[in-house]
C-alpha cells in the first residue's frame, strides 16, 4: 500500500505526472482535484474509510513558473528530436551521444549553443573538429530552449495499474510482452 501511486491530470485530462497517494488525499482534501479512479484498498481513519485515488484530476488550471530548461543530456535530445544533427538519423537514447560544435580542445563550451545531439558513427568521423573542418554540415544551429520540448511520464508497461490505462497516451503496442519504452 505504502508504494501505490496516482496519475495526476490536468484539466484537459492530460497526464502531468505521478505522485504519491497520500499526496493525492491531500489534494483532495484541499479541493484541488477529483477522483477519477480508484484502488480496490482503502486507507480507514477513526471516522472514515477513503479508497485510494488511482487517478486524479486537477479542477483548476495553473501556470507553471517560467524556469529556464535544465541543461541535461536528456534535454538536448528531446530538443533535438533524438535525431543526430549531423546525418538526421532518428535513433534510441542508447544509440546517441552528444557533440560540441566547436570542440573543447578549441575553446568550445559545454553549453546549450554549442553542444547537438550525435550518432556515434557521426561523433567518431567529426573527432575534435569543427563541422567545416570535418566537411559535416549540421542540421540545426543549437539553441537554447524556452520551454521543455515535453512532458514524459516513462513507466513500464508491466508496471502501469489498469486505473491508468485510459488515461495515458501509448506510442507502441500494448502487448503484455512489451518492452520498457524506446
Amino acid at each position: 500500500m505504502d508504494t501505490a501511486q496516482t496519475l495526476l491530470l490536468n484539466q484537459g485530462f492530460e497526464p502531468i505526472k505521478v505522485i504519491s497517494w497520500q499526496r493525492a488525499i491531500t489534494l483532495l482534501f484541499l479541493g484541488k482535484v477529483e477522483v477519477l479512479e480508484e484502488y480496490g484498498r482503502g486507507v480507514k481513519s477513526v471516522n472514515l474509510i477513503i479508497k485510494v485515488p488511482a487517478v486524479v484530476r486537477l479542477l483548476r488550471s495553473f501556470r507553471r513558473h517560467a524556469r529556464p530548461v535544465k541543461f541535461s543530456r536528456v534535454n538536448i535530445y528531446a530538443r533535438d528530436g533524438y535525431k543526430c544533427q549531423y546525418c538526421g538519423r532518428k535513433a534510441a537514447i542508447s544509440e546517441l551521444t552528444y557533440d560540441h560544435v566547436k570542440p573543447r580542445s578549441q575553446g568550445g563550451k559545454t553549453e546549450w549553443t554549442n553542444i547537438v545531439t550525435c550518432c556515434y558513427q557521426c561523433n567518431r568521423k567529426k573527432g575534435g573538429r569543427t563541422p567545416r573542418e570535418a566537411s559535416m554540415a549540421l542540421l540545426a544551429q543549437p539553441t537554447q530552449p524556452n520551454w521543455v520540448p515535453a512532458v514524459a511520464i516513462r513507466i513500464s508497461l508491466r508496471s502501469v495499474p489498469d486505473a491508468w490505462r485510459d488515461y495515458l497516451y501509448w506510442t507502441g503496442d500494448l502487448s503484455e510482452d512489451a518492452d520498457d519504452g524506446p
